[in-house]
C-alpha cells in the first residue's frame, strides 16, 4: 500500500503518448495508485517512440518518464471479456484519464456516458488535440501539430522573421498539458469533495498551446498587428544573445531599460559608453543598436562564460546560460532543489514533477513498467477466476 497525499486515489489511465499519462505520473508521485491500460503484445503505442530510436537492451528514457510508479494491466479492450474488467476496475476507480479518439471511445465503451454511471464519484479526464467539440473534434492530432503549429507558437518563434519555423522538441507541449489536465482532476475532485459528486473535465492541445501563446494572441484580439521579430542587432541591445570566448551562450534580459542600461554598461567596464551621444537615450541606443551589439560582442568575446556569470552576476543584470541537456549533471542549482530524483529501484535517476507540496513528501519514483508486468496479479485482485485470467492475460 503507497504512501503519500493521495494515497487513497486510485487511478486508470487508459491514455497514450505523453500528457494524459504524464498527468497520472503526477498524481503518482504523490502517492496515487495508477493503472496504466495498454494493448497486450506491442503495449501502448508510446513505447513504438524507442523502438524506433533504440535497441531492446537500452533504457526507453521516454517510457521510463511517464510511465514511472505504474503497474501495467494489458487488455484487449475490443474483447467484451475485457471492457468487463475495466469496468469492473472504474468501479473501484477515483479517476479514469483518456485521450482516445471519440469514435474509438464509443466502439470500446469508454465514453464518459458509457462509465460514470458506473461510479457517482468518478472523475473522468478527458485530453484531445482540439477539444470535445467542432468539426475538427474527431482529428488526431500530436502537440508538434496542435500545441505548437496550431497555437502559432511555430510561426512565432523563429530567430529572424525570415528563417524557417523550427521544430518542436517531443514532448514539449505535452508535458505542461499535463499539467493542465492534473489541474482540471484536482479542481474536480475539490468539487467532490464539497458535493460527493463525479465530474467529466477536459482539456486540450489546442487549448493549452493558445494559452502558452496567450500574450501574443491576446495582442491579436486586441487588434494589434505585431511586427516580425527584428534581426540581431534592431531588437535592441539589452535584450540579445551574446557569445563568450568558449562559445558559451548566454541571453540578457531587460525589461526596465533606464535601470539596466547603466548596470550592464559598468559590469562590462565600460562605463564611458553611458556618456557617449550614440546611447545617451532609449532612442539612440535603439537607432545605433547594431553598433552597440558589435561592441558588446566584442567585449564578451574576450572572456569565458564563467568570467561573464559571475561579473554580470555581481552587477545585478538579469541573464541566463544557454545550457544544453549535459550542463544539467553538474548543475547545483538542480541538485539543490532536488529536481533529479533517483528511482528507488533502478540505478537511473528522472526528471521530477513541477511543484512541491511543504509537508508533504513525494514518493520515491519507481520504474516504469514492462508490458502487463502486472496483468495476473491486477486480474486476480478484482476477481477474475483462474480461466478468466488465463483468458485474458494473453501475451
Amino acid at each position: 500500500m503507497s504512501t503519500g497525499l493521495f494515497s487513497d486515489l486510485l487511478v486508470v489511465d487508459c491514455a497514450s503518448f505523453i500528457a494524459g499519462p504524464a498527468a497520472a505520473t503526477v498524481l503518482s508521485d504523490f502517492g496515487a495508485r495508477v493503472i496504466k491500460i495498454e494493448p497486450p503484445g506491442i503495449g501502448d503505442a508510446y513505447r513504438n517512440l524507442f523502438r524506433l530510436r533504440g535497441t531492446p537492451d537500452d533504457v526507453d528514457y521516454f517510457w521510463a518518464l511517464d510511465s514511472r510508479n505504474k503497474e501495467s494491466l494489458a487488455l484487449d479492450l475490443r474483447r467484451a471479456e475485457a471492457q468487463a474488467v475495466l469496468r469492473t476496475l472504474v468501479r473501484k476507480a477515483d479517476v479514469f484519464i483518456t485521450n482516445i479518439p471519440f469514435p474509438a471511445r464509443e466502439r470500446l465503451g469508454v465514453r464518459a456516458q458509457d462509465l460514470m454511471p458506473l461510479n457517482s464519484r468518478l472523475i473522468y479526464a478527458s485530453l484531445t488535440p482540439y477539444g470535445e467539440h467542432g468539426p475538427e473534434r474527431d482529428r488526431t492530432g500530436f502537440d508538434a501539430t496542435v500545441w505548437w503549429a496550431r497555437s502559432g507558437l511555430m510561426d512565432l518563434v523563429r530567430p529572424t522573421a525570415g528563417a524557417e519555423p523550427a521544430i518542436s522538441m517531443p514532448g514539449m507541449g505535452d508535458h505542461p498539458t499535463a499539467m493542465a489536465m492534473y489541474g482540471a482532476i484536482l479542481t474536480a475532485l475539490y468539487k467532490r469533495q464539497l458535493t460527493g459528486e463525479g465530474s467529466e473535465v477536459s482539456t486540450s492541445l489546442l487549448a493549452n498551446g493558445l494559452w502558452a501563446n496567450g500574450c501574443q494572441v491576446q495582442a491579436a484580439l486586441c487588434g494589434y498587428e505585431l511586427a516580425p521579430r527584428p534581426k540581431r542587432g534592431d531588437r535592441g541591445a539589452l535584450n540579445e544573445m551574446y557569445r563568450a570566448s568558449d562559445d558559451r551562450h548566454f541571453i540578457i534580459v531587460s525589461t526596465n531599460p533606464a535601470r539596466d542600461w547603466p548596470l550592464l554598461a559598468k559590469a562590462v567596464g565600460h562605463a564611458e559608453w553611458l556618456e557617449d551621444p550614440l546611447f545617451a537615450t532609449p532612442e539612440a541606443r535603439l537607432m545605433n543598436g547594431p553598433d552597440l551589439v558589435a561592441r558588446f560582442d566584442a567585449t564578451f568575446a574576450e572572456h569565458p562564460y564563467e568570467h561573464w556569470s559571475k561579473i554580470l552576476s555581481e552587477g545585478d543584470v538579469t541573464f541566463g546560460i544557454v545550457a544544453t541537456i549535459y550542463d544539467h549533471f553538474t548543475d547545483g542549482q538542480i541538485e539543490a532543489n532536488g529536481l533529479f530524483p533517483e528511482f528507488s529501484d533502478h540505478w537511473l535517476r528522472t526528471v521530477d514533477s513541477p511543484f512541491q507540496v511543504q509537508g508533504e513528501a513525494k514518493l520515491p519514483p519507481r520504474m516504469a513498467p514492462d508490458i502487463g508486468q502486472h496483468t495476473r496479479a491486477l486480474l486476480a485482485e478484482f476477481g477474475c477466476s483462474p480461466a478468466e485470467i488465463e483468458a485474458l492475460a494473453v501475451d
